[in-house]
């Protein structure tokens, strides 16, 4: 079988690998309550057990899902790619190392620094760090997406969904 797009080929087998690791991750969760209805017979009505779940669904329903669909888009892209000729073969071509180096290590420094540092150092530092991943860094958009950062990151996680998230660093509370 020829690869006929191989952007679409690579693309398209991630999709389903990170689809497939997710969802065996996603099988570690609760999917809801068992059937305890016993006239739906949930054990041989695949209809009836979905319709239980669904009404109160367990920590690993929307994970699994998503990580299914996910791989059948993945699905659909490598059909896409041994099917449909594309002009040239559409090649990958050169790996961008920089703005990924830049992003994982901006991923760890807010793992990192959010117990100790707070929210409203940590979400500046972040958006720098990942200023680096371009070459040609905006230093002045970059501070005006620091500020609107903070500011939208407090009042959806802090006030709005109230999570614990600490604001201030540590020496200061």
């Amino acid at each position: 079988m020829k690869i006929k797009s191989e952007r679409d080929f690579w693309s398209g087998l991630m999709f389903v690998a990170v689809g497939v690791a997710f969802a065996i991750g996603a099988m570690e969760y609760s999917m809801g309550p068992p059937c305890n209805d016993p006239a739906a017979a949930c054990s041989s009505n695949l209809f009836a057990r979905f319709q239980q779940l669904s009404a109160r669904p367990g920590a690993g329903f929307f994970p699994l899902g998503l990580s299914v669909l996910l791989a059948l888009l993945g699905l659909v892209v490598l059909f896409k790619a041994l099917t449909i000729e594309t002009a040239g073969g559409d090649p990958v071509g050169s790996f961008a190392w920089r703005p990924l180096i830049v992003v994982v290590a901006a991923i760890v420094a807010f793992g990192l620094l959010l117990e100790p540092a707070g929210l409203l150092i940590t979400v500046p530092v972040l958006v720098v760090i990942v200023s680096f991943a371009v070459r040609e860094a905006r230093w002045m958009e970059t501070f005006i997406s620091a500020i609107v950062l903070t500011v939208f990151s407090w009042a959806v996680f802090v006030k709005g969904l109230g999570l614990t998230i600490p604001v201030l660093p540590k020496f200061l509370s």
